[in-house]
């Protein structure tokens, strides 16, 4: 698995949108460096947190244009925070909720899928269920964490039952899209490795 994950880490891009998103992440990775020398600590803290998300859809050999939307969405939730777009547009919040749930939720069918913790069963409908239980998951995570962040690091995230249940809601939603999504269209290359 280790091998594949790192030969779609080292392939280097072949069509207009791969070279795209080659650099979306490059910028992504400055960006996170600039921050941390120019930004508080709390923000370079969040867009760090779009890195993982970045490289993983490299590694994993996403098609190049789910590939593309996973690195520019996590830019835009991370960044929308960092500027506070959440706090200044009515609504921001729900949006990026439900498209970047949607879009790590089928990240996450990949990973799962990948390490055997499910099988490639073929269904139509298995993508749909398991999609949305891991965007209901990953929400739960991104609550979390927002309540860990509003409880021991800053009182300036904002966090309610209301807003933590309609983002759970967003995100379910977002989730099941990218469910029925994936049961629909491949989420990887055809010419990948097998992981």
């Amino acid at each position: 698995m280790i091998r594949a994950l790192y030969a779609h880490l080292k392939r280097p891009p072949r069509t207009a949108t791969e070279w795209t998103t080659d650099a979306v992440r490059a910028i992504a990775i400055v960006g996170v460096l600039v921050a941390a020398i120019t930004l508080p600590a709390t923000d370079a803290a969040v867009l760090s947190m779009t890195l993982p998300a970045v490289m993983l859809s490299r590694m994993l050999g996403l098609r190049s244009g789910l590939d593309l939307t996973v690195c520019v969405t996590v830019i835009i939730a991370a960044g929308s925070n960092v500027i506070d777009l959440y706090r200044a547009w009515t609504g921001w919040d729900l949006v990026v909720h439900a498209v970047c749930t949607g879009v790590l939720a089928a990240v996450a069918l990949v990973v799962l899928e990948d390490t055997g913790v499910v099988a490639r069963t073929g269904r139509r409908r298995a993508p749909i269920v398991l999609g949305t239980v891991a965007g209901l998951a990953l929400s739960a995570v991104w609550e979390m964490v927002e309540w860990f962040g509003y409880r021991f690091i800053t009182d300036s995230i904002f966090v309610t039952y209301d807003d933590t249940i309609g983002d759970m809601v967003a995100g379910g939603f977002g989730a099941l899209i990218a469910g029925v999504l994936a049961s629909r269209f491949r989420l990887t290359r055809r010419d990948r490795a097998t992981v």
